[in-house]
This record gives structure tokens, C-alpha cells and sequence, in this order.
């Protein structure tokens, strides 16, 4: 197969197989070479193709407390307070650049992902 853009579904089974065949290429060989310019081109069909949205930014900080086992407790220096973590979490007021800033900085979380807008309940 010769390398080429990835244009149809066809094309990009053709080119997982052939990286397939190849993902075991001795380093710095030219088989190892062309798997890296394929993945490329794999990398890029399937994000135009299967394209995965960023995450919500309130499941976001749920996953990381879940897998880093941290409570809301450990939110508080980068959130506020107790009653300010608790109002996050529950979607009753939306995170501030701030607020951010410090998970960001703090945690070392993508505030690319933070920024993004989310439901937040209205005020009753």
C-alpha cells in the first residue's frame, strides 16, 4: 500500500490492517517509518471522521477526584469553600476563570477543557 491520504472508510481499513502488520517494525527501520507517517494519517481521518467531544467540565473534575481518590475536601484550596465545592458539583454555579486557574495550575488539570460551557441549574 502505497502511503496517501485517508479519503474512505475503505482506505482507512486498508491502512489499520497495514499498521497492524507493521506496529512491530524494529526502531529507526524504514517499516518503522512508514508506521509513523501512517499513524498520522489514521490519527488524522479519525479525527475528522469519529471526532470524541471534550467532556463536560463538572464530569471532568468528578472522574479526576474519582481516579486520583481525592474528596471535595481536596477541591476546597483551588474552589473555595466547603458550601463553593458543593455548589460546583452540583451544577448550582459555574466554575470561574479563577477558580480555573488554580485546578489548572493546582492539579494540573487541561483548562481547555475547564472553559468549556456546561448546564448549570437556575436559581430558585
Amino acid at each position: 500500500m502505497e502511503l496517501k491520504p485517508i479519503k474512505t472508510k475503505r482506505d482507512y481499513q486498508a491502512a489499520l490492517k497495514q499498521a497492524e502488520a507493521l506496529w512491530n517494525a524494529p526502531e529507526h527501520s524504514a517499516e518503522a517509518d512508514r508506521l509513523d507517517v501512517l499513524t498520522l494519517l489514521i490519527a488524522d481521518y479519525e479525527s475528522r471522521h469519529y471526532p470524541i467531544p471534550d467532556p463536560d467540565p463538572v464530569d471532568f473534575l468528578n472522574y479526576v477526584m474519582e481516579q486520583r481518590e481525592l474528596r471535595r475536601k481536596d477541591l476546597e484550596p483551588y474552589i473555595g469553600s466547603r458550601a463553593r465545592v458543593a455548589e460546583i458539583l452540583n451544577r448550582i454555579r459555574p466554575l470561574t476563570l479563577e477558580m480555573i486557574r488554580r485546578l489548572s495550575e493546582g492539579l494540573g488539570l487541561p483548562a481547555d477543557i475547564l472553559v468549556q460551557r456546561y448546564q448549570v441549574q437556575n436559581a430558585a
